[in-house]
């Protein structure tokens, strides 16, 4: 979907848009970036494109789990000489705080990139099945970012749409006592609205479910459509 966006051009930790040209799935002139492997080359990437001229309008960042990765690097050389130990970076989770400075600076970077080129901006991530520590009833299992939850609760706040995709399925019990059979699973779904299971939000009017089609040009469409309409 993010090759789809209008003239994308991607900064990966991962090959994946790579994969994807070669199946054919996507465009094989999409520009890609060459794979960032050092905190400093994400901030030289963001600044080139906010201070150079470039045709780019979008700017597809795969993935949010990978820039957290290279930043957390980062702050563990340069704040704790390189020790991801007790007395280091894990010792009372104050690395993951002493990061959140760094990773604050980054999403700034992102909005001057915005208002500087009128570019949109597509952080992609993976999910994981998380416990959630509920604090008014029983803890319970959810999806949740491949985040740090300190990043995360930084990056929630600073974005305007969170979109959790992911397949259609039914669970059903054809008799009392059976185990739960889930059914379906092939039609992709957009979710744009919160939800116990899973993280989603939007600023701009959505439905709580877009239909994601059969490709990831029909998902952009549509989610096009759906902001449209949000606007009338």
């Amino acid at each position: 979907m993010g090759a789809a966006f209008p003239k994308p051009v991607f900064a990966v930790t991962e090959d994946g848009i790579q994969t994807l040209k070669a199946a054919k799935l996507v465009k094989s002139d999409i520009p890609v970036f060459p794979e960032l492997t050092h905190w400093d080359d994400v901030q030289d990437v963001v600044r080139t494109l906010t201070e150079k001229d470039h045709p780019y309008k979008t700017l597809v960042l795969d993935t949010a789990g990978g820039f957290e990765r290279l930043c957390h690097e980062q702050v563990c050389w340069e704040h704790y000489k390189g020790d991801w130990g007790e007395k280091g970076f894990q010792g009372y989770q104050r690395g993951f705080e002493t990061a959140l400075a760094s990773w604050r600076e980054f999403l700034n970077s992102l909005d001057r990139l915005r208002d500087a080129k009128n570019m949109s901006v597509l952080l992609l991530d993976h999910s994981t099945v998380a416990q959630f520590k509920n604090p008014a009833d029983d803890d319970y299992d959810r999806f949740t970012p491949c985040l740090h939850r300190k990043t995360w609760a930084l990056t929630s706040r600073w974005t305007d749409l969170i979109l959790f995709c992911n397949y259609y399925v039914e669970v059903e019990k054809e008799r009392k006592g059976d185990r739960p059979k889930g059914k379906g699973g092939k039609s992709r779904m957009m979710h744009t609205e919160f939800d116990a299971a899973f993280e989603a939000k939007n600023r701009h009017n959505l439905p709580a479910e877009i239909d994601m089609g059969n490709s990831g040009a029909e998902a952009f469409a549509n989610l096009m459509a759906a902001i449209k309409e949000g606007r009338k």
